[in-house]
């Protein structure tokens, strides 16, 4: 049987990079949870097909929320899948149109909120104890660092978030 986290090879690689760092916070509100537990979307709606469609895996800030993968389509490559914000107000949205974009938004180092996005990343002015030591693992890791763009990056999900929005419509009422 498997040691690893679970069957994403950048989930894991973040995993060995949490285990390592300790109880130490690299992002606030960020946190990797089991795979594949409880993130409450039964909440939402108990319709089976709703609830397969999700593969929750972290804690999305420190009030509730959570972060799970979309199984919009057939992908092999889950790491390629949406990662949907499953807020604890509330909220229910694609926050990262993949894995590795949601780990550079959680370079930024800061909780998302509503169905608007991050913090600007000049307006976080005390960052996480660990923030470097992540930004420096993401660099090695993956190649990359905070987004340039914000604003771009937000606007780019918004399509993915429509999709999602429209297929969500179907088990759960619309609180727009």
């Amino acid at each position: 049987m498997s040691e690893a986290y679970s069957p994403i090879p950048e989930l894991n690689l973040l995993k060995k990079f949490e285990d390592r760092i300790g109880p130490v916070s690299y992002s606030e509100g960020f946190e990797l949870r089991e795979y594949g537990s409880d993130a409450g979307l039964h909440t939402w709606s108990e319709h089976p097909e709703f609830l397969s469609r999700f593969i929750p895996f972290a804690r999305a800030n420190r009030t509730g929320s959570d972060y799970a993968l979309w199984r919009c389509d057939d992908l092999t490559d889950l790491a390629l899948l949406p990662v949907v914000f499953v807020g604890d107000e509330g909220d229910l949205y694609v926050i990262a149109r993949s894995l590795t974009e949601l780990l550079q938004l959680l370079a930024i180092d800061s909780e998302p909120f509503s169905d608007c996005g991050f913090l600007d990343p000049e307006s976080v002015e005390e960052h996480s104890e660990g923030r470097q030591e992540f930004l420096t693992w993401l660099d090695q890791n993956f190649g990359l660092g905070p987004p340039e763009d914000l604003h771009a990056l937000w606007a780019e999900r918004q399509e993915v978030d429509d999709r999602f929005k429209t297929w969500a419509s179907q088990f759960v009422e619309s609180g727009d």
